[in-house]
């Protein structure tokens, strides 16, 4: 078991998400920053879509009450071990007894700890990924416990870890695609692909609003479907980015569609970070 102390902006449970049920409303959510959730399985050897606990903006403490292998990936908020500092990108090595501890923030949003073996929370439709309606709870709050595999095998710590481009965390260049909307927009319109757009204070894991506003004359449409990444152009011209657990119908036009890459990056970005779009590689 792994025991929440402390948890400020919340502490949920994630793997890849939950596919095929878009047809019955349930969206696929999964880990915000999927990149850096699978390292800490692969360095772990776990299989792809092993769950993991994903903390958002540190702010946490977390109690190991039974040994077991663990790897931390993602945002670096400067990790603790009984006070000690541990590597990001590593094996390390953890007794029953150890607290875990985030503290101040270098970079990033979302950091993962992944478990050897896994966890054994809740699945619902397939998938650990906690999402309100659908699991029991969509967070693990101050005292409860979050079960790991009792079949987890301890393993040494190590030196050795991988080594993360920081350009993860700092591209400003989200690679997009033109989305079923994009050729209704005017030249003045497309000048999006052109501008820089800062994050607003208003964002979580359902989506992303953006603070330059677009002017926008486009006639009202039918609710449509859409996806993780996808742009929507609102009426009032503000931009909204859909993220994990964003619906999976809506009324605004899609007028841009982000890369799996570029998710994974904007999922690292903070109120006041700067980003551009650009469209095909990047």
């Amino acid at each position: 078991m792994i025991k929440v102390v402390q948890s400020v902006f919340g502490v949920s449970v994630q793997d890849l998400g939950r596919t095929g049920y878009a047809h019955l409303g349930v969206p696929i959510s999964g880990a915000m920053d999927q990149y850096a959730s699978g390292l800490g399985n692969l360095i772990l050897n776990n299989p792809e879509n092993t769950a993991v606990i994903e903390v958002c903006m540190g702010a946490t403490s977390l109690d190991f009450l039974m040994d077991c292998s663990i790897c931390i990936t993602g945002a670096h908020f400067n990790a603790k071990i009984n006070q000690k500092t541990v590597d990001l990108n590593t094996k390390i090595s953890v007794k029953a007894g150890d607290r875990l501890q985030f503290g101040k923030r270098e970079y990033g949003v979302y950091t993962y700890i992944s478990v050897k073996n896994g966890l054994l929370t809740e699945k619902k439709l397939g998938s650990q990924s906690q999402y309100k309606g659908i699991t029991k709870t969509n967070k693990y709050t101050k005292g409860m416990l979050i079960p790991i595999n009792a079949n987890t095998c301890l393993t040494h710590s190590t030196t050795a870890k991988i080594k993360v481009n920081k350009e993860h965390f700092n591209h400003k260049i989200l690679e997009c695609y033109p989305g079923p909307e994009y050729d209704l927009l005017n030249p003045e319109q497309k000048k999006l692909l052109t501008q820089p757009f800062s994050l607003s204070n208003n964002l979580s894991r359902m989506g992303i609003q953006l603070n330059e506003k677009v002017p926008n004359q486009l006639a009202s449409m039918l609710t449509s479907a859409v996806l993780q990444g996808t742009v929507q152009l609102t009426p009032s011209g503000t931009l909204i980015v859909l993220m994990r657990d964003a619906q999976v119908t809506g009324g605004y036009p899609r007028v841009l569609q982000l890369s799996q890459k570029a998710i994974n990056q904007l999922a690292q970005k903070t109120t006041g970070d700067w980003v551009e779009f650009v469209v095909g590689n990047t």
